[in-house]
């Protein structure tokens, strides 16, 4: 990673109150060079061919900072895509000793990502399934620390309230997508959702709402 993107990115963290200043002079977790080098390659030489609903580099960079920081082991995306925001994720988990389980419907972006993950190095940290995350995510077992939702926006509700009772206090949920134009469809209101679990922490950085679960209730 760059050093100045990645100063970017913890200022941010820092004054929006997600990460105390403290907290960003632990060590990060020790990397695997080769996996480093091939994952960064990956990214580079595809920096322009990411389409198909992927999230941009800038909030891949985000995602994985919150896991190295959170010290993450146990995340869920939904809505796979292609891979790219899976790849980040992964990428940081391989430094945590931790594993992805990604959901996709669509089975074209299912094949791509599935491709893209094995090129990048990272399918031993990632569990990628072809499946309706509307079903799927009522069915998984948990617990996890850490939460990407980026598919369907107006199901927004129903992935936080079908998740939250799996969601280790402590853990984070973050979701794309939630400002700006096009932002999340009928459900203009999910943030103010979320806040309304007082349990929450929330704030919302590069229009993603990053919610931090304080206590069970």
């Amino acid at each position: 990673m760059k050093s100045a993107g990645r100063f970017t990115v913890m200022f941010l963290l820092v004054i929006s109150g997600t990460i105390n200043y403290n907290s960003l002079l632990a060590q990060e977790p020790a990397s695997n060079p080769a996996l480093d080098e091939k994952v960064r390659k990956f990214l580079s030489d595809r920096s322009e061919r990411w389409y198909d609903m992927n999230i941009p580099a800038r909030d891949g960079q985000l995602l994985y900072d919150l896991i190295i920081k959170g010290n993450y082991k146990s995340a869920l995306e939904i809505g796979t895509s292609t891979g790219h925001s899976g790849i980040w994720i992964a990428w940081a988990l391989s430094k945590t000793g931790g594993k992805l389980i990604t959901i996709e419907i669509d089975p074209d972006r299912h094949r791509e990502a599935l491709r893209n993950f094995r090129e990048a190095g990272l399918s031993d940290y990632i569990d990628a399934r072809l499946a309706d995350a509307h079903e799927l995510v009522k069915e998984l077992k948990g617990p996890f620390d850490f939460i990407f939702s980026d598919a369907d926006k107006n199901w927004n509700k129903n992935y936080f309230a079908d998740i939250d009772p799996k969601l280790k206090v402590g853990g984070c949920y973050t979701t794309h997508n939630v400002s700006g134009r096009g932002g999340y469809g009928s459900q203009g209101d999910y943030p103010e959702y979320v806040r309304s679990f007082k349990n929450y922490e929330s704030t919302i950085i590069q229009g993603m709402l990053i919610s931090y679960k304080r206590a069970a209730r």
